[in-house]
């Protein structure tokens, strides 16, 4: 499965009333460390199924992020049962942001 595109509309449903642990990527088309982590946030969607990830664009969805304090781009919020139980930001290698994923499985 790919990434799923998260919204201001959709958000409750697919990321805080979701049983998995969901990672929520929140970024913009303008932002190139964005862009660098798309292809990875993408390559985690397909080969981790017990996880949810999905992107918000900050752009498309400003309410989403100024709730969640989002000051940087690109930042990872990783949710479980609705709350945040981990956070971080910029860019991020494939092995490491896997690696924190699992943690929450």
């Amino acid at each position: 499965m790919s990434a799923q595109h998260f919204t201001e509309e959709n958000f409750d449903s697919l990321v805080l009333q979701e049983s998995k642990p969901v990672l929520v990527d929140f970024w913009a088309p303008w932002c190139g460390p964005c862009q660098m982590m798309s292809p990875v946030i993408d390559e985690l969607a397909t080969e981790m199924e017990t996880v949810v990830i999905g992107k918000i664009n900050v752009d498309e969805n400003p309410a989403l992020a100024q709730k969640h304090n989002i000051l940087s781009i690109p930042t990872f919020l990783i949710y479980k049962g609705g709350q945040v139980v981990d956070q971080f930001s910029g860019a991020v290698k494939k092995d490491d942001l896997k690696e924190r994923l699992e943690k929450h499985i």
